[in-house]
């Protein structure tokens, strides 16, 4: 079972293999795909720091605690009907997707996020609402 907070839960949908390090992309690619083999995976839902967290390089500021990301925690939580604690499978969290969010609502719940101008987060939701799951990665 793996401990996500609630934005890795939209990250994962645009991830595409880029990162803050090198660490920080290999954990993130080895549980993508993880998550795009095995959608029964467990997930549990945690407030803060999760297993991606772990490996955000400590260069400054520590981004995985500002009230920031907090804020969008609780916003995508919020919006995909999900609380702290719960635990469900990738392929429930992606029916959660699909049935209460839509592409645009990056652009609200992520707006402070710098990766959000790239725009794959979007297409990962218009991707998860098409029943293609996780992209594979090049």
């Amino acid at each position: 079972m793996y401990k996500l907070r609630g934005h890795h839960l939209f990250c994962l949908l645009g991830y595409r293999g880029m990162g803050y390090s090198k660490e920080y992309v290999e954990n993130m690619t080895r549980l993508h795909q993880t998550l795009r083999d095995y959608p029964k995976t467990l997930i549990q839902i945690v407030k803060g720091p999760d297993q991606l967290c772990e490996k955000y390089p400590n260069s400054g500021k520590y981004h995985c605690q500002d009230d920031n990301i907090y804020k969008r925690d609780a916003l995508i939580l919020e919006k995909m009907g999900i609380k702290i604690g719960q635990i469900l499978s990738w392929k429930d969290i992606e029916l959660c997707i699909r049935k209460f969010v839509v592409p645009s609502d990056i652009q609200i719940v992520c707006e402070t996020c710098s990766w959000r101008s790239y725009g794959v987060c979007e297409e990962g939701i218009q991707e998860t609402h098409e029943g293609k799951g996780l992209r594979k990665l090049k």
